[in-house]
Parts: C-alpha cells; sequence; structure tokens
C-alpha cells in the first residue's frame, strides 16, 4: 500500500490555484526538462484560458519522496459553488490559498466554511507575498478570525502557514526570506495531513465527479471509501433514493500524473479512482459490494437560483454563421450537457422550439451559451429570470450576500445603486485604501448591477457575490432607465446616417454592418423605445458647394460582451448568439405588431 494523501485546493478567485499547481507539477518532474508545458496547464478548454477562471475541478497527481500526492483543483466562483462541494468529499485536506494583499475574500469564506464543515484541516497559504503592498501578517489574522468565526475545532484551529509567490516559485516558512523552490509547501503537506485512511470491510465508493468520453460514455470519479475495488467485479449500485441496480465494473483507472492510467490492480481505499461501463448513475450515488450494498449520505446538491429561455434563432440572419440551427440539435445538445453540468435542469416548454434552462446564475449560464457558440450553435436567449418558491405560503426569492470594495470617493454612489435594487447594507469598513461594502440583496438586483457600478466607479470596483438563502420576496426593482433604439429596415449602417442620429442615443453598431428590422442598435437618451433608420444614404445631386460637407465625427460603437447583453436585456427582448456575432434584437420584431401585442397587454 502506498502512501496517498488527497487534497484539495480552493481559494477566491484570481488568487492563483491554478498556477500553483503547475509549479507543484513541474516539481513532480512530469514533464521532460526540453518539454514545452506552457502556463496554467490545467485549464485547458480555451474558455478557461480566456476567462482566466477555472471552470471544471481536475484532478491530478504527483509522486513526491515516496509518497503520492492527489491533488483537486477547484473553481473559485461562487456560481460553480456545486462543484467545489462535491470534490472536498473526495480530499482528506485542504491547501487554502490566500492573496497577501486582498486576503479572505467572500468566496474564500464560503468554500472554507464548507470545508471546516465536514471537518477537514487547513494548510494556509498566503501567496503573492512579492506584492510591493502585500500584508501577509495582517492576513493571517484575518483568516484566523474567519476560522474561529466559522466555528472551527481547536484542532483545526492550529493550522500551518506557508508564505510564497506560486508565480515567482517559492514557498517557505517567512515571507521576508525567499526560498529556492516549492519543496517546503509539498514537505508540509506529507507531514501535516494524514494518510488517506484505510478502512476494511465491504466496497463503498461515492461518485462525486464525472467525466465523459464519446468512446466509452460517462465515466465516474470518486474515492474509495471502504474495502476494495478491481476491474470487472460485480457490484451494487445504491441511488439517492435508496433503490439498487446490480451492475459490473468494465475499466478502472487511477490518476497519474495528468492523465489516467489503466489498472488491473486490486485498488484499497483511500484512493480516488475512475470507474466506467456502469450505466443510470447520478452524482451522491455509492458504488457497494454486490450482495450486501451499503449506501453513504448522498451529498446535496446546490439548488439553481435562475432560469432562462434557450430557443432556435429565428432572425433574419439565421443560419449564416452556424453548422447546427435546429431545435433537434438544441435539445440534443442541452440534454448532452446535463450529463456533467450538475447545478443544470432543463425543463421543455409548450414550445417545441424553447427550452427553459435553470442555473446557478449569471456566469454559469454565460459559460454554457458561449461553450455552445464555439461549437457552432446559434440560438436565442431571453432575459435571465430568478427562480420564485412558495415556502409556507410566503412567497420566496434568492437572496445573496454582495461585496464591493471600491475606492472611498466612489463609495456613496455604489450605495445608492444597491438600495436602488433592494440591497440592505451590512457593514461598511475601510480596507487598505479602499472601503469594504457588504450587503444583503435579492438575486434580481444583482442582474445588471455590474455594469452600472463598474460605470460609476470608473472601473476600479470589485465585486463578489454567493448565495444566501430564500427569503421573502422585497418587491418590485427599477429596470433599465433608458430605452433603445430600434432598427426600422433591414439593409447596412451607413455612417451618414448614424452622424445624424447621434443626438439621441449611442449605438451599438458601426457603418457597414449588416442589421435587420426590430434589431437593438442603440441606447435612448431618453425612458422610450424608438425607431429609427440608419440605412439612409446621402441622396448626392450634381451640384456641389466647397465647405459645405461637415466631416464625420461618429463616437465608436459600444462592444457587449455575453453577460453584459444578458444582464442588459428586459423581458421583451432576445440576445442572439451565433459563432460569428451577438446581437440584441425584440421579440416581435415587427413594429406594428409590437404596437398591438402591447395594447393587448394594457387593456388585460
Amino acid at each position: 500500500m502506498k502512501n496517498i494523501r488527497n487534497i484539495a485546493i480552493i481559494a477566491h478567485v484570481d488568487h492563483g490555484k491554478t498556477t500553483l499547481v503547475d509549479k507543484i507539477l513541474h516539481t513532480g518532474k512530469l514533464f521532460r526538462d526540453n518539454q514545452e508545458s506552457g502556463e496554467l496547464i490545467l485549464d485547458n478548454n480555451d474558455l478557461e484560458r480566456e476567462r482566466g477562471i477555472t471552470i471544471l475541478a481536475k484532478n491530478v497527481s504527483v509522486r513526491y519522496k515516496g509518497t503520492k500526492i492527489n491533488i483537486i483543483d477547484t473553481p473559485g466562483h461562487a456560481d460553480f459553488g456545486g462543484e467545489v462541494e462535491r470534490v472536498l468529499n473526495m480530499a482528506d485536506g485542504v491547501v487554502l490559498l490566500v492573496d497577501a494583499f486582498e486576503g479572505a475574500m467572500p468566496q474564500t469564506r464560503f468554500v472554507t466554511q464548507k470545508a471546516l464543515a465536514q471537518g477537514k484541516r487547513v494548510v494556509l497559504v498566503i501567496n503573492k507575498v512579492d506584492k510591493p503592498n502585500c500584508r501577509p501578517d495582517e492576513v493571517h489574522d484575518q483568516v484566523f478570525d474567519l476560522f474561529f468565526n466559522l466555528d472551527a475545532t481547536e484542532t483545526q484551529l492550529d493550522f500551518k502557514t506557508v508564505y510564497g509567490s506560486s508565480k515567482q516559485g517559492w514557498m517557505g516558512p517567512d515571507w521576508k526570506n525567499p526560498t529556492e523552490d516549492i519543496t517546503y509547501l509539498l514537505d508540509t503537506i506529507i507531514e501535516f495531513f494524514p494518510e488517506a485512511p484505510r478502512q476494511e470491510g465491504t466496497l463503498q465508493m461515492q461518485i462525486t465527479s464525472l467525466d465523459f468520453s464519446s468512446f466509452v460514455g460517462r465515466i465516474a470519479v470518486g474515492r474509495v471509501h471502504r474495502g476494495s475495488i478491481k476491474e470487472n467485479m460485480p457490484i451494487s449500485l445504491v441511488k439517492r433514493d435508496g433503490s439498487i441496480i446490480k451492475s459490473r465494473i468494465k475499466e478502472l483507472f487511477i490518476f497519474e500524473g495528468l492523465g489516467k492510467a489503466k489498472t488491473t490492480d486490486e485498488i484499497q481505499s483511500g484512493e480516488i479512482v475512475a470507474v466506467t461501463g456502469i450505466e443510470g448513475f447520478e452524482i451522491g450515488d455509492t458504488i457497494a459490494d454486490f450482495e450486501n450494498p451499503e449506501g453513504l449520505t448522498p451529498i446535496a446538491i446546490d439548488e439553481p437560483t435562475m432560469n432562462m429561455l434557450f430557443c432556435i434563432n429565428n432572425s433574419p440572419f439565421f443560419g449564416k454563421e452556424g453548422k447546427f440551427v435546429t431545435s433537434r440539435h438544441l435539445r440534443d445538445r442541452l440534454f448532452k450537457e446535463l450529463e456533467k453540468n450538475l447545478a443544470l435542469r432543463v425543463e421543455e416548454t409548450n414550445s417545441a422550439d424553447s427550452y427553459l434552462v435553470f442555473g446557478r446564475g449569471i456566469l454559469h449560464l454565460s459559460v454554457l451559451i458561449e461553450t455552445m457558440r464555439r461549437e457552432g450553435y446559434e440560438l436565442q436567449v431571453g432575459q435571465p429570470q430568478v427562480i420564485i418558491k412558495e415556502i409556507d405560503g410566503v412567497k420566496c426569492e434568492p437572496i445573496e450576500y454582495l461585496t464591493v470594495d471600491v475606492p472611498e470617493e466612489s463609495a456613496g454612489k455604489v450605495i445608492e445603486y444597491v438600495s436602488q435594487r433592494k440591497g440592505d447594507m451590512l457593514l461598511m469598513e475601510p480596507k487598505g485604501d479602499l472601503q469594504h461594502l457588504e450587503f444583503e440583496i435579492p438575486s434580481r438586483g444583482i442582474i445588471g448591477l455590474r455594469n452600472n457600478i463598474l460605470t460609476a466607479t470608473a472601473g476600479e470596483a470589485i465585486m463578489a457575490h454567493r448565495f444566501k438563502a430564500f427569503e421573502p420576496w422585497k418587491g418590485p426593482i427599477p429596470s433599465r432607465n433608458n430605452g433603445v433604439l430600434i432598427s426600422g429596415e433591414m439593409g447596412t449602417a451607413i455612417a451618414y446616417s448614424i452622424d445624424k442620429l447621434q443626438d439621441r442615443g449611442k449605438f451599438f453598431v458601426e457603418p457597414g454592418e449588416p442589421i435587420y428590422t426590430g434589431q437593438v442598435i442603440g441606447e435612448n437618451n431618453r425612458q422610450d423605445d424608438i425607431v429609427v433608420n440608419i440605412t439612409k444614404e446621402k441622396k448626392l445631386s450634381n451640384m456641389r458647394a466647397s465647405g459645405t460637407d461637415d466631416k464625420m465625427r461618429i463616437a465608436p460603437k459600444i462592444n457587449f460582451s455575453l453577460e453584459e447583453a444578458m444582464e442588459y436585456i428586459q423581458i421583451d427582448e432576445y440576445v442572439e448568439v451565433t459563432p460569428g456575432s451577438i446581437r440584441m434584437r425584440k421579440v416581435i420584431l415587427d413594429e406594428t405588431e409590437r404596437k398591438r401585442q402591447e395594447k393587448k397587454m394594457v387593456s388585460q
């Protein structure tokens, strides 16, 4: 039996988890000296690399001084909190990474709470001590207070602290004396964390994550909790509801380095394995003994808090850029996503072309939309709606904790914006040269808030939010203040027309861009929507007077990212997403028909 340590690396977003894992992989000599490995090895899909965030939890292992260390890299965003909870079940200890300047952030609190509640011991790594304005000692005290507030036990409060810089590639006991490499951290992990416990008895293994391969189908990943497991072994699958399905393990894999290695050996408890050949399993199910199956307590999965309407693209420009445009394509792709994306739900609507998709937040849903777009799908999505529940006869909605760090001069503006959206302030304190604000706010209020706050603070605000609970409905929240400019004609945007209409508002399109009737092409300066024609060219006569033509000065168009567009639209608008473009449009393209519908709504 080999020495095994199972550790999870947790931290707030952007505090350096994935960079640290890179350095551990290099220390474990997983690459040849001449091999180009690049950076952020684990963030292997394009989306993760572009955004600089980890979306999926990943398993890797390194061997160090005769010990196998299984490392689980976890996402830092609250929208992927479901991922974090699950993977903590596989770990025996937790490496908590904290930025030496920012200290413990909301997300740190969220993931630490989960780890402490499960009784895990913690090694604290204070990262980025090479920053000029860092404050490692204060951060250390702050984390201790956080542990205390989260009801940590005596043993948990006795945590080990390591200082260092993942980027520069060193870790040591003292932040003032840089060391040569990160071996100090690996030694600490081996000393401080207990060996993966070995429990005799019949087989028990909880499925904590999924992998998917187009060759073998769904792969179950989890830690062997008790007993042993080997390929071709008959097993019982204990479902969440207590029902039992008899099955057989086809192949067994263990994690070696960056990949999986097939094994024919009998694997003892404590090791993390991947299993193929089992049908119909879900996260939280237990693989147990064939004769006397005993299930483990199922993992609670975060409930979704938001839904969006996904429908096929039926704009005049459909099918120009994408490969997959039919409702069959959309349906198959959404149901395929359910196999590996846990916190997602899909419901069919009374229309065959549209589906309701439920997720954890805007980021969670936008990552799915962005992935589909890159795969060549064309679709339209409606305004994000929060999920309303009735609890004990009271209408309830999701409430979130919101924290904002802003320069002092902008704090008043932020408080004003949040209060308009029914947010209640809990705390205001100075944090270095910033003001740290904490609020409770309905999830509805967060939709579209980021843009306003970033504009008001000249992009200096740092925002984070996490789900708290379902609480009574807070009442109506004002929507966006300005109306939109809608295209009245189909054609190409002409510079002359845009120039003449600039006093009406700001444009989202530029000269030469193709547009269609009913497309949202700009924001009005006033509150109501107006229809404009920007496809008109200047009438040319054969007489020219010198100097009457002024030069055109057109302001650059406003570019929206996918999340910004999702947050911007109202209930009667869609975001059209195709592989090459993101457009906003009215649900009803024809102006006369729109007015007719509005009258109907008013008369009702």
